[in-house]
């Protein structure tokens, strides 16, 4: 495999190194890249939900609801753990959602005092339509790597991620 000419991290890291070369600078090699990469995704997902007229709180809480299978509803805390926010965010964010036809309350049957938030058809349409675009988007992102090396790129960022999510 043909190693990549040098890029901006590198830049950065000999940068460092010359400054303080009492420092070990290796771990930028990685950590920079990743949040880098970070923020052109965050850029490619904005630009795949515009197309749908959603952002990405809009699209989380949808999918969310969507993944939760037929007939594609949650209660309120379990969205707001879906979608790691407080259930004080949570309660605007289903009023806004609502307000745009996307999800709708209904009384939640084991409890009369809940209520359970149901994916309407329009929410629906739209996080599927954001999906299909976000993966191709993705897909995009990941063609200079072999199929190999995304799964072995997979296991590694799980990893990493792991103490944070425990």
């Amino acid at each position: 495999m043909k190693t990549p000419r040098p890029d901006e991290v590198d830049r950065l890291v000999a940068a460092w190194a010359r400054e303080r070369p009492d420092l070990d600078t290796s771990p930028l090699h990685v950590l920079s890249r990743v949040t880098r990469l970070g923020h052109h995704l965050e850029r490619a997902r904005a630009e795949a939900f515009a197309a749908t007229e959603l952002v990405q709180w809009e699209f989380d809480v949808l999918a969310a609801l969507r993944r939760s299978g037929a007939p594609h509803e949650l209660s309120p805390s379990s969205l707001a753990a879906a979608t790691l926010v407080t259930s004080g965010t949570m309660t605007t964010r289903i009023d806004r959602l609502a307000a745009r036809a996307l999800v709708e309350r209904r009384p939640d049957p084991a409890d009369r005092r809940g209520v359970i938030v149901r994916l309407t058809e329009e929410g629906v349409a739209r996080v599927d339509t954001a999906l299909a675009d976000l993966l191709a988007r993705e897909r995009s992102v990941l063609d200079s790597l072999e199929p190999e090396q995304a799964e072995q790129l997979a296991v590694l960022l799980r990893r990493l991620l792991a103490p944070f999510e425990a």
